[in-house]
């Protein structure tokens, strides 16, 4: 008989069928034993005799097969979808064995705290609540590419490992390549500019890596960046428009793919019915200053409390979640990025806030060798180990600028997350790779 899937099972009923899966949850009512049965599509209820289920506890993994039958009318449960029927078990063949729960997962995931999620998460992945979390993290990026190819983009898929760092600072990982030196990709960058050369519009979906030494509720040391490249563009704001299509249809998405996920976290998507505003980072400042008397005009950048004033304003003056924030200095945005040919201390970029967090950051670029060149040296590095990246520049490219979204801030910032380590399956950070590298230390293991 071959396996059918719990949701499948409302086609037939009086039938017998087969289902696998997880016992999700054990009743025990005297003579009769009832478990939820949990597969990638939902819970179905199996009526079992105690005989065929004695020894069976929560999380073992089975095969049951049995007759579909209505449930009682009193047992009906609308939560779910198979609700109205149940599966009369006949016989129950144990496909994995589970050990006792180290907590009850599904009933105490509330007063868990962070670093208990993580210790386990092989096993909490399986609560619905976390598994909600990757969903919209799927839909995310399943939108944002199905967003740009609609838009005549290429994807291609961008390495890891790099010879030269991009963004430039000590933020990285170093590597031993083979017997040279290599470092882990902060950017997909570089790639995506050698690219447009050829396809004019390319993106990717990128593992990359900052060596941050902090450990915040906003910063990975591994995230997945949502990254696009665009040729030709004859004004940098272009740029905006594009995100800002990218943010609709992800919205959008979710809303379509994710209604029960978003329930679960009472999370309600904005419909982006304006269009996004924009500001200077300077005008940005004086707006905080005069709501708040915190004076950061001379700042070089915007603080965290900054984001979430300067969010605060836009949601009151324009019924905006989200805001375009502008022209940061040149000193705080690396060396391929374009001055303002009208203030040459500030940049032709952006970073897109949304509910007091950057989710995206982009600009236009220099595309002209000379200039590229200058600015390297400028920013301490040296040409000779950027040759392969300016060949593109070289031997031409044409006016051009891109962006970068981080997955897991937006997936955060949309459910509500209070740490970003609970948007990524599995966290990178100073503290932790899988296990918490205190206990290897503590073990006597390098961590």
């Amino acid at each position: 008989m071959k396996r059918i899937l719990n949701t499948e099972t409302i086609k037939y009923l009086g039938e017998k069928v087969k289902v696998c899966g997880w016992v999700n949850t054990r009743r025990d009512h005297g003579g009769i034993i009832f478990l939820d049965l949990r597969d990638r599509t939902g819970l179905l209820q199996v009526v079992c005799s105690p005989e065929l289920v004695k020894d069976i506890k929560e999380e073992f993994v089975l095969e049951i097969e049995g007759t579909i039958q209505k449930r009682p009318l009193k047992m009906k449960n609308e939560e779910i979808k198979t609700g109205e029927i149940e599966l009369k078990a006949e016989k129950v063949k144990i496909l994995a064995q589970a050990a006792v729960l180290p907590f009850d997962y599904l009933s105490k995931t509330a007063d868990l705290k962070l670093p208990t999620f993580l210790d386990y998460r092989p096993l909490m992945i399986r609560d619905p609540k976390i598994k909600a979390i990757f969903k919209v993290g799927e839909i995310s990026t399943n939108s944002f590419k199905n967003t740009l190819r609609n838009l005549d983009f290429t994807e291609f898929q961008s390495p890891s490992i790099v010879p030269a760092v991009a963004e430039g600072g000590a933020e990285v990982f170093h590597i031993n390549y083979y017997k040279y030196d290599a470092f882990l990709a902060q950017s997909p960058q570089l790639y995506k500019q050698i690219m447009i050369g050829a396809f004019e519009r390319v993106f990717t979906v990128a593992h990359v890596f900052r060596a941050e030494p902090s450990v915040t509720t906003r910063h990975l040391a591994e995230y997945i960046s949502l990254d696009a490249e665009v040729a030709f563009i004859e004004s940098w704001e272009e740029l905006m428009d594009i995100c800002e299509i990218i943010m609709k249809n992800v919205f959008s998405d979710l809303k379509k793919n994710c209604s029960q996920e978003l329930a679960l976290y009472q999370a309600a998507v904005p419909t982006l019915t304006v269009k996004i505003p924009r500001l200077k980072m300077r005008e940005a400042q004086k707006i905080i200053f005069e709501r708040t008397g915190q004076d950061h005009r001379k700042e070089p950048d915007l603080t965290p409390e900054d984001e979430k004033e300067i969010c605060q304003f836009a949601k009151e003056k324009y019924g905006s979640e989200l805001i375009f924030i502008t022209h940061y200095p040149i000193k705080k945005r690396p060396f391929y990025t374009l001055a303002d040919p009208e203030d040459q201390e500030f940049t032709l970029s952006f970073d897109l806030l949304y509910q007091g967090l950057e989710i995206a950051t982009g600009g236009q670029r220099i595309h002209q060798y000379e200039t590229l060149v200058k600015n390297i040296k400028k920013w301490g590095n040296k040409p000779k180990d950027f040759a392969f990246y300016l060949q593109a520049f070289e031997y031409g490219l044409p006016p051009e600028g891109g962006f970068a979204f981080g997955l897991e801030r937006i997936v955060k910032q949309v459910l509500g997350l209070k740490n970003i380590r609970e948007a990524t399956p599995f966290s990178r950070d100073m503290e932790r790779i899988d296990q918490r590298l205190s206990l290897k230390k503590k073990h006597g293991k390098k961590p």
